[in-house]
């Protein structure tokens, strides 16, 4: 080797990837949001594809767990923004807040949120749980496109069909109501055998 000198592994905390500009932490968000209380807080997740080619936009109301899916044929700021305004748009009056992860996909969190006229916050690095409501969400999402699945071969009927069996998916936390029921205020219906 030309250069002689002993190779030193860097340690701490200086990210190389850079920073995504006015990004506003969770601790900055209202503590309504915590409590689930009121319909129009969102958590948004990339779940990427095979060889991290192309992935799926997730999006998940926390209190109602109302769950909005679209494919991008990659995770880029543009595409994913794009993605994101085309799925809120339609409900732009229930849509108060949007927390997501640090990924630079969401590099574009104040078009999204002039565009849907939201608040954007970005959880603490490596802390999942600060989007627990999504990242469940991404599991039950999961059951039907497994890790390493090629989306490229999903169809849009595919995933409108996912997203149709999750939102009628009677859950437990929601008293055994569905997402839909609650995100849409429908009265509750009783299940006959």
């Amino acid at each position: 080797m030309r250069c002689r000198k002993k190779r030193r592994k860097r340690y701490g905390s200086h990210s190389r990837r850079g920073q995504i500009p006015n990004r506003r932490s969770i601790e900055e968000r209202p503590s309504i949001v915590e409590e689930k209380s009121r319909l129009g807080d969102w958590e948004a997740d990339t779940i990427i594809g095979k060889a991290h080619h192309q992935a799926l936009v997730s999006l998940t109301e926390r209190k109602s767990k109302f769950q909005l899916l679209a494919k991008v044929e990659r995770h880029s700021e543009a595409l994913v923004k794009e993605a994101i305004i085309g799925l809120l748009t339609p409900f732009v009056d229930k849509v108060k807040t949007i927390t997501s992860d640090n990924g630079k996909e969401f590099a574009a969190h104040q078009e999204i949120a002039r565009a849907v006229g939201a608040d954007f916050y970005f959880a603490h690095p490596y802390a999942s749980w600060e989007r627990g409501v999504n990242e469940n969400s991404n599991g039950l999402v999961r059951q039907y496109f497994p890790k390493g699945s090629d989306f490229s071969a999903v169809t849009q009927a595919e995933i409108d069909f996912v997203m149709e069996r999750l939102n009628h998916r009677p859950r437990k936390t929601l008293g055994y109501q569905t997402p839909n029921q609650v995100f849409f205020n429908l009265p509750d219906v009783a299940l006959r055998c």
